[in-house]
């Protein structure tokens, strides 16, 4: 798996990220997912969340395959890819496994259409932000249709 995806990152559990039924919730996968996304576009410079005129990514669609349970202490890796680089979206894939085992936790979707910050209608990527986005287009990832 972590071949699949360019770029990976780790997020550690916390104490309260554990739920009643004694494993991470669900919640805090879609948390990991979004700052991975978020840090990985800030740190290539292509989220500028200073400049007011920049468009601005919202999320439209979100979903998340869970594969196998994980609790604190464990730490999450996500890796990152993107399936389809459109006009004015994103469609980002996150692999997820416990950081001292390869094995599989989830995997994620997220959709981001970036906006006009004041309009909040649809704008094309400029230019420099795709050519970045562009380096981490992937395959989409094989989907397995249950029997």
């Amino acid at each position: 798996m972590r071949d699949a995806y360019p770029v990976w990152s780790l997020v550690p559990t916390r104490w309260n990220d554990n739920d009643i039924y004694g494993h991470v919730n669900n919640v805090i996968h879609y948390a990991a997912m979004d700052t991975v996304i978020n840090r990985w576009m800030i740190e290539e410079g292509i989220l500028d969340l200073t400049d007011p005129e920049a468009p601005i990514g919202l999320c439209v669609e979100s979903g998340c395959r869970y594969l196998a349970s994980v609790e604190y202490p464990d730490v999450l890796a996500l890796g990152l890819r993107i399936a389809r680089l459109g006009t004015s979206s994103v469609t980002w894939e996150v692999g997820m496994l416990r950081d001292r085992d390869d094995e599989p936790i989830a995997e994620g979707r997220f959709v981001h259409v970036f906006v006009d910050p004041v309009t909040r209608r649809p704008t094309p990527l400029p230019d420099p932000m795709r050519t970045v986005l562009d380096t981490l287009v992937s395959p989409p990832a094989a989907v397995e249709e249950d029997t």
